[in-house]
Order: C-alpha cells, then sequence, then structure tokens
C-alpha cells in the first residue's frame, strides 16, 4: 500500500455539499493499489450513548488518470457537524485507517482524531452553475469574419489571413444567420469582444460602453439577443478586464498628463516617459508585451467597480446570458469574487466562463467562475487525433484527472473545445485528416461538458496560424463540405435526445491501446448506450456489439468500425 499516495482534505475540494443534507466525500490513492474504500462518519455532537449514529458507506470508483484513482461516496445527514474518516483495503488485503490526515492500523474511535465537516458552512459555500448550461452545445462566433449585412463581400474568402484583416461581418451578418446556428444544434453563442476598439480582433478595447460600428449597433446586439432567445439559443459574451486600449479614457489621460494624471493607479506604470516601441518591453505592464494593450490595475476599487458596473450594464441593456472572461487566469482571485457575487446579484443563471490555457481548480471552487475554455481537453483530443501522440487510454486518463480534481457540478459546464480564434484549424493540424476532425468532434460530442465549436469547423474549415484562423465563413455551397456538416448535425441531435450519454452512470468502460479503441457504455434510467471509438488508422472488429442499433448512422451496427470512426449504439 502506498501510504504517500493517499490524499484528501477536509475542504471543498475533497468534501463538498451536493444540495441540502447531500455531500459528497472524495480521496485520492494510488492506481490500482486499493481494493475496497469505506467512508466512515459519525454526528460531532451527540453522544453514542445517546444515539449511535455511525454510518459506514462503501466508495465508488469514480474516475482515474495515469497514476491516481479517485473514490467518492454520496452520503445524506441532518447534522451541525459531521466527523468521518477513511477505511482503505488494498489488493493484498492489507488495511489502514485514515483520519485528521493521521493514519492508523485501528479504527478511529476518539472523535477528536477523526476529519471535520461542519454542515452548515459546507452548505453556505455550496457551488451551483447555471441548469440552463449543463451539457450544452457552444458556438463560437468571429464577428467580423462570420457574415457581412446583405451579400458577402468582395475578397470574403482571401487566404491566407492575418490578424488586421477585416473582412466586414456584422451583429447584423449574425442575426441573418441564426438559423444556421440552431439548425446545426447549438444552444449557446458565444461571440469575441462586439465594443468599440481599434482592431479587427477588438481585445483592445476603447470603449465599454459602446458597441464598435464596423459591427453594428447597441441596438443590432439586442435584437441578436432577443432573437437568439426566441428560437431557444442562450448568447455569452466577452469581457476583456485585464487589460484595455491605449486609447481607452484612463491610460489616454496618462499619456496626456503624465505623472500628474488622476489614473496612475488604474495600471501598472514602473516610469516615464511611456515606452512602447516595437520590439522593445514597454515600462508598463501589458498583456504579453503588447504595448496597444495596457495591463488593467483590478486591485484598485475603482477599477474593479468601473468594470463590474460595465459587467451588469450589458446584462441589464441586452439580456446576455452570460461572460467568458479574456485572460482570466492573470486577473487576481479578490476581482473574480466580487465579480461573481455581482454577477449573480444581478442575474443568478448567468454564465462565467474564464479563458484558462490550463488547469485551473482554483478559479472553480464556487466563489469565481463556474467554467473554464477546458484547454486541457484540447491538448488531449489533439494529441490523440491529429498528432498521434498519446493513446487512447492516455486520453482518458487526461479526463479522468479533471473529472477528480474538480467539482462534479462543473465537469459538465467545462467548454470542450478543439479549436478557437486563438489556434490553428484543427483539420490544419490534422493534415487534412477528416476522419479525424469526425473523431475530434465525436470526443466533444459524445462525452459530457459543452462541446464548443469554433465557426466553420462544421465545414471543415481551414486556417493557419498568425490570425489565418480568422478566415470568412464559408457560405457558398460548392466551398462547404455537407458530410462534415451533417456529422455535426447528428451528433447533436444524439446529445439533445439521449441525455444518457453525457448524464448516464458509466456501466462500462475499456481501452485497448493496440487497436486504438474505447468503448464507453453509460445507464440512465431505462436506457443503456455504448460509445465505441476506433482513434486510428485501419479496421477493427467489434463482434459482440453487431446487429445492434447504430445510432449515428441510423441503421444496425456491422460489427466494426473503419480508421477514425465513432458510432452509438444501444
Amino acid at each position: 500500500m502506498e501510504l504517500s499516495a493517499i490524499c484528501h482534505y477536509a475542504d471543498k475540494r475533497y468534501c463538498f455539499a451536493l444540495d441540502r443534507d447531500r455531500f459528497l466525500f472524495r480521496i485520492r490513492v494510488k492506481r490500482g493499489d486499493m481494493a475496497r474504500v469505506t467512508l466512515h462518519c459519525q454526528d460531532k455532537y451527540l453522544p453514542l450513548k445517546f444515539k449511535d449514529t455511525r454510518r459506514a458507506i462503501r466508495m465508488e470508483l469514480a474516475c482515474r488518470d495515469r497514476v491516481s484513482d479517485w473514490f467518492e461516496a454520496v452520503a445524506e445527514f441532518h447534522v451541525v457537524c459531521l466527523r468521518y474518516w477513511f477505511e482503505l483495503e488494498d489488493m493484498a488485503g492489507e488495511k489502514v485507517y485514515y483520519g485528521n490526515y493521521e493514519f492508523r492500523r485501528t479504527p478511529f474511535s476518539d472523535i477528536e482524531r477523526m476529519f471535520d465537516c461542519p454542515q452548515n458552512l459546507r452548505e453556505e459555500e455550496r457551488l451551483t452553475v447555471p441548469g440552463w448550461a449543463k451539457n450544452k452545445v457552444v458556438y463560437q462566433v468571429f464577428p467580423a469574419s462570420f457574415a457581412p449585412t446583405g451579400p458577402l463581400k468582395r475578397g470574403w474568402y482571401a487566404a491566407p489571413v492575418d490578424s488586421r484583416k477585416d473582412l466586414g461581418g456584422t451583429l447584423r451578418g449574425v442575426i441573418d444567420r441564426l438559423d444556421h446556428i440552431r439548425e446545426l444544434g447549438a444552444d449557446v453563442i458565444y461571440m469575441t469582444p462586439v465594443f468599440r476598439a481599434a482592431t479587427v480582433h477588438k481585445y483592445d478595447t476603447i470603449d465599454y460602453y459602446e458597441v464598435d460600428p464596423a459591427l453594428g449597433t447597441k441596438e443590432d446586439l439586442r435584437e441578436l439577443v432577443d432573437k437568439a432567445h426566441g428560437m431557444g439559443l442562450r448568447v455569452v459574451l466577452d469581457a476583456v478586464f485585464n487589460h484595455s486600449s491605449r486609447e481607452f479614457f484612463a491610460f489616454r489621460d496618462i499619456m496626456e498628463n503624465g505623472e500628474s494624471s488622476g489614473y496612475l493607479d488604474w495600471y501598472f506604470i514602473e516610469g516615464f516617459p511611456l515606452r512602447a516601441a516595437w520590439g522593445q518591453k514597454p515600462n508598463y505592464k501589458t498583456f504579453s508585451y503588447f504595448g496597444g494593450m495596457p495591463k488593467l490595475n483590478l486591485r484598485n476599487p475603482a477599477v474593479e467597480r468601473y468594470f463590474i458596473d460595465v459587467a451588469l450594464y450589458w446584462l441589464r441593456e441586452t439580456d446576455i446570458d452570460g461572460w467568458r472572461l479574456d485572460v482570466a487566469d492573470e486577473v487576481g482571485h479578490r476581482f473574480w469574487r466580487n465579480f461573481r457575487d455581482a454577477v449573480k446579484a444581478e442575474k443568478p443563471d448567468a454564465l462565467i466562463v474564464g479563458e484558462e490555457w490550463h488547469f485551473g481548480g482554483d478559479f472553480l471552487e464556487g466563489d469565481q467562475w463556474d467554467s473554464v475554455m477546458n484547454y486541457p481537453f484540447y491538448n488531449a483530443v489533439m494529441d490523440l487525433t491529429a498528432r498521434e501522440s498519446i493513446t487512447v487510454t492516455e486520453f482518458f486518463d487526461a479526463l479522468g484527472f479533471l473529472r477528480g480534481n474538480l467539482h462534479t457540478r462543473t465537469y459538465p459546464v467545462l467548454w470542450n473545445l478543439i479549436g478557437s480564434h486563438d489556434t490553428v484549424r484543427f483539420i490544419r493540424e490534422a493534415g487534412g485528416n477528416r476522419g479525424k476532425l469526425k473523431m475530434a468532434a465525436a470526443l466533444q460530442m459524445l462525452l459530457p461538458g459543452m462541446p464548443m465549436i469554433y465557426y466553420g469547423d462544421e465545414y471543415a474549415m481551414d486556417g493557419g496560424p498568425g490570425g489565418d484562423c480568422r478566415r470568412g465563413m464559408v457560405w457558398d455551397k460548392d466551398r462547404q463540405d455537407g458530410d462534415m456538416f451533417d456529422w455535426y448535425k447528428r451528433l447533436a441531435g444524439l446529445r439533445h435526445t439521449h441525455p444518457c450519454l453525457t448524464e448516464g452512470k458509466v456501466t462500462g468502460f475499456e481501452t485497448d491501446d493496440e487497436t486504438g479503441t474505447a468503448v464507453v457504455t453509460r445507464k440512465l434510467g431505462g436506457e443503456t448506450l455504448t460509445v465505441l471509438l476506433h482513434c486510428k488508422s485501419g479496421r477493427v472488429e467489434l463482434p459482440k456489439f453487431a446487429g445492434k442499433a447504430e445510432l449515428t448512422a441510423g441503421e444496425t451496427f456491422k460489427g466494426f468500425l473503419g480508421p477514425w470512426e465513432a458510432a452509438v449504439v444501444g
């Protein structure tokens, strides 16, 4: 038994309230080490001589990664405070008991040597996420490149393009194409910034209270949200609060008035005169080292209030459904806690999604964000499919790490992407292999989370680095991959009509790295479905599923999968 691998903390990572009187307990151990784990708990304040409140609950293996297993148990109780400890039995039958960060060879009886769980505290800090968002499909729009007002403009299909290329897309163009987004099967539209800025990408905001005239008007944005809502679509906007433009009023005042400016503490100024020549490190903090994007000092209460007011203003003015937070991991926790409190007070079911390219667990404990753009998922999909650098087992291990380390309510709202406005297009990374794109889409759509489709991936759009991933959306039929669109549409339809795929309990799971296959079976109510994945070239035989209904194709499963093929049987 590997004692050093056993990990449990009596905090909201490993012990948290799901609902009133209902709690989840979690413990991490070495992979394959434990045959049985049991949670023991009892009332802290009620002596056993008056009532025996002791309970023993068998914990289940919930997930695993390359080195760890996570065991979980749900307990229901109504007390002031609970005390608990763990009984662990390894594969050789050896037992150890763990409580209050101590290992023992005999069970715990002294209540002061057990872990502590104050019920009111845990329930007060209960994580809630918008119910409407769970396992929904997100469609990302880059407004300048999605659709213009009226006919396509000359040069719409220019390629390659760089980050400065303005193709003339508008909010009106998005309104006119809402039917496409709905037909695809999306539930949520996420748009990159729409507020006044000097660039096409608009991540250097000049005026946070004005829609950029190149995209349209405030009335256009209101109409877009209203019509989307009428079609059952939600709308999430991009919040760029880490940095601003140099032309933003506060920084412009600093440029004009220097050390006498009243806005010095709105930024991180390191000296005068201000220096931001191309190829030179600015003498003020910025996003990366881009001089045109000075970093805001959100520790300043006035700055904090200003940007929280911006967020509340657009919630009220347009009834948007949430915010995606740009460069969110470079902003302090205090700001995001205050931001969440204000946003949720204004609109309790608003969705808050942070941009974080790594594991963001410290932002996802219920007091800051609801979700993240799930770049660990992106990396795992890219490695498995486009790069073929990991096995199918290692792919699921990567997902297991997330599942084991995040709140169970967060996992279904992670934005599972395979590309964005900041990445090379998937089809380019995959060397043009459409089978790999179909598999990547299947991994998004047939597993829990919020699959995020970057506009045009449903038509296998191409695009390279340096802004080239932001080419004009392919609206002409002769440029579209209709087969790819149909695949995305079928996957989204399955996801909507068979919640078993995302919400069902896993009742069977196996991988075979030699053949590149994974078989995942889930059960929800009276329905049992099995997802079959073949993540390699060639053909693999799966005879035991032959003759079953194959839902993705609407026919009988023939008993085999071709290269990079997925199927759902039931």
